[in-house]
């Protein structure tokens, strides 16, 4: 009897003492320790092979702890042992979800949903299957329901929170940001202030270039010092997107201060970044490039020192630097968004425009109807589709020249390096004091081919016919030029030209054509300073020949609007002198300051104005004064129509042939007369 009492007691304390221990593992699981867990569990089975609850939970232990598939093998096989039962069952579809197997995961769920309605577990599971395989409205739909069986239960409402995150993103990737404003502002109701939710918002509103509201939710999120910084980075790239860039460098200073005192290497990392990208935008691209070689020593291997290495090369005409960036970018991550946008910009500034189309098609495979990629395919398609344009102009002239023109122009490019031309201009002058009058028409063609990217031959070919009240004559005209960029921020144009005189009734009258031998040469820099010059050599069929230099110092003082400054020099000799018949001195110089602003009224409406002032002196003569100004309005009416209006005036005597003060008012219609280029379906084949 004795005997028999103590194996009983010995049996329930064996009981006791595994029920104690089972618990201790179950408390691994809920404090997430799933490594530990697993090694817990898988002792406990070598002790009680057969207990069911420690082989589910040594499965979920397995699964949670990065071997999803050894986890699904473990609950098969247990659903073959106890089949139908429900615990093991939900845990098999888990287990598809932690191996991203969604697909696989979905039609599980649905029949365990069907089979147990009200089963709170089992609903949102599958909330979360469709919330992951981003069929986001029945997501939506489905955890409602799981939040109906348990009201109060957190983890729904978080999964509530995350469908509607998603579901607002599928919004935005489709520009419907009404619709996904909405949606972000109904997490509200759950979780007051969310920080994820703010992000969001900021980011539309940052999309949709409503920056005074962005900035204001991006100081709603700065409740805490780690968060101010998150702020203040976020307010930095909306001064910068505000074309506010010496603000966007002063907030982004201020957050590298605040930073210091935070111990978060991630957001470290980020308001470094912000603070390079600042530097960048404002040309401070010595800092830049010293704090990008600090934080590669502090950070190595990182994709966003790339991105600021491609930046800087974007900024600075270094498109090759950019490039090679781009690509160490893709080389780590093949998916990222930066990389392949990037490299996309960066072949396209390097003039190569396949590729660059091929970059942007696999940001979209990606990134499905992402709108910058979009944008940045319309863009190239916009370049290169089919237009027609018509100017007219009407000018007069202090010498009681009037002029009428108007010019038809078709252009098609049948491939990114080969574009085509048509044209046809007709010209009538008068002069109302003489009643001598003439007529022009010319008819050009014209063919331009990109032989290698950045240098392009470009040849028009064409017929003059002139009319006036004693002579009818027909003249070829035409026009080679060779455009280069030899070096980094360089342009170099050659050409020949060949043309008649026709800018009044006079000079028509006496069919002069002009050989043209000339240079162009710009140099840029990355300090705002730039230097164009222009050399002319002419000769002209009544046997007279004309040099001509013209030289231009500029600075850039603003990128937006876009303004500079800068003083131009000009000679101008002639080896003959006809002054009763047109301007030609035996030597001209002019020297001038002159300005140029280009902005915009609105996002469809464009502006130029430019002036310059200065003196001239034609041979021995006295100094006067010159000017001359020119003013523009341009309109996009829709993706395919623009028009232009301007007006000019000059008193500068080189500006006409017969050296007379002149005035000019335009109008330029601009027709994309198809929707997209013609090699575009070929491409995206």
């Amino acid at each position: 009897m004795r005997k028999k009492i103590t194996t009983l007691f010995l049996l329930i304390t064996v009981l006791v003492n595994a029920q104690e221990d089972i618990t201790k593992g179950f408390k691994l699981l809920e404090k997430g320790d799933f490594q530990k867990a697993e090694i817990f569990f898988e002792n406990y089975l070598k002790m009680d092979s057969n207990n069911k609850t420690a082989k589910l939970c040594y499965g979920r232990a397995v699964g949670l702890s990065g071997e999803p598939s050894k986890a699904n093998k473990i609950f098969s096989n247990l659903l073959k042992e106890y089949p139908g039962d429900f615990e093991i069952q939900i845990n098999y579809n888990e287990s598809f979800l932690w191996d991203k197997k969604f697909k696989e995961a979905k039609p599980l769920y649905k029949s365990l949903v069907e089979e147990n309605p009200t089963n709170f577990g089992a609903v949102l599971g599958y909330a979360n299957t469709l919330s992951n395989l981003q069929e986001y409205p029945q997501a939506l739909q489905v955890v409602n329901n799981a939040i109906s069986i348990q009201p109060k239960n957190s983890s729904a409402k978080v999964s509530r929170k995350f469908i509607k995150l998603g579901y607002a993103n599928s919004y935005v990737n489709k520009q419907e940001y009404d619709k996904a404003i909405s949606l972000l502002t109904e997490i509200f109701e759950d979780f007051e202030e969310d920080k994820d939710v703010l992000l969001n918002l900021a980011n539309i509103y940052l999309i949709t270039k409503n920056i005074p509201i962005a900035k204001s939710i991006y100081k709603r999120y700065a409740t805490t010092s780690k968060d101010s910084v998150t702020s203040l980075n976020g307010i930095s790239l909306a001064e910068h997107l505000d074309e506010n860039d010496r603000e966007a460098l002063e907030v982004a200073e201020n957050a590298m201060l605040k930073i210091k005192t935070i111990n978060d290497s991630e957001l470290e990392e980020k308001t470094y970044e912000r603070y390079i990208q600042a530097l960048i935008w404002n040309n401070k691209y010595g800092n830049a490039k010293s704090e990008i070689l600090i934080a590669e020593n502090k950070y190595p291997n990182r994709n966003w020192i790339n991105a600021l290495k491609a930046t800087k090369g974007m900024y600075t005409g270094d498109f090759k630097t950019s490039l090679l960036n781009y690509n160490q970018i893709l080389d780590r991550d093949t998916t990222s968004f930066d990389g392949n946008l990037g490299k996309a910009n960066a072949l396209f500034a390097s003039d190569k425009i396949i590729p660059a189309y091929e970059a942007a098609f696999k940001t979209l495979e990606i990134y499905d109807q992402q709108k910058d990629a979009l944008s940045f395919i319309d863009k190239l398609n916009i370049k290169f589709t089919p237009t027609v344009e018509e100017h007219l102009a009407y000018t007069f002239d202090n010498g009681n020249n009037v002029a009428f023109s108007s010019k038809t122009s078709i252009d098609v490019p049948i491939t990114t390096k080969l574009v085509t031309s048509l044209s046809y201009q007709y010209r009538k002058t008068e002069n109302t004091v003489t009643l001598n009058k003439a007529t022009a028409h010319v008819l050009l063609a014209a063919v331009a081919y990109k032989i290698i990217p950045k240098t392009n031959l470009k040849a028009i070919f064409g017929i003059n016919n002139s009319t006036s009240t004693t002579i009818s004559y027909t003249q070829p005209v035409f026009d080679i030029k060779l455009q280069t960029q030899p070096f980094k921020l360089q342009n170099l144009d050659l050409g020949y030209q060949r043309e008649v005189q026709s800018f009044n009734a006079d000079l028509i009258e006496r069919e002069i054509v002009m050989n043209h031998f000339g240079l162009n040469y710009n140099l840029g820099t990355n300090f705002k300073l730039g230097w164009y010059t222009q050399l002319i050599h002419t000769q002209q069929t009544d046997d007279n020949v004309r040099n001509l230099l013209f030289t231009s110092l500029y600075y850039n003082i603003f990128k937006k609007p876009a303004f500079k400054i800068g003083i131009n020099y000009q000679y101008i000799t002639f080896k003959d002198q006809l002054p009763t018949i047109y301007f030609s001195p035996s030597k001209y110089q002019a020297f001038e300051f002159f300005s140029d602003l280009r902005g915009n009224f609105t996002e469809k409406t464009s502006y130029m104005l430019s002036a310059a002032t200065g003196l001239q002196k034609v041979e021995e003569d006295l100094k006067t004064v010159i000017f001359r100004a020119e003013a523009g309005v341009n309109h996009q009416f829709s993706k395919r129509w623009s028009g232009n209006l301007y007006g000019k005036y000059s008193n500068i005597a080189s500006a006409t042939a017969a050296g007379f003060e002149f005035t000019e008012i335009g109008l330029k219609i601009k027709w994309l007369f198809l929707k997209e280029p013609l090699y575009y379906k070929n491409l995206k084949k």
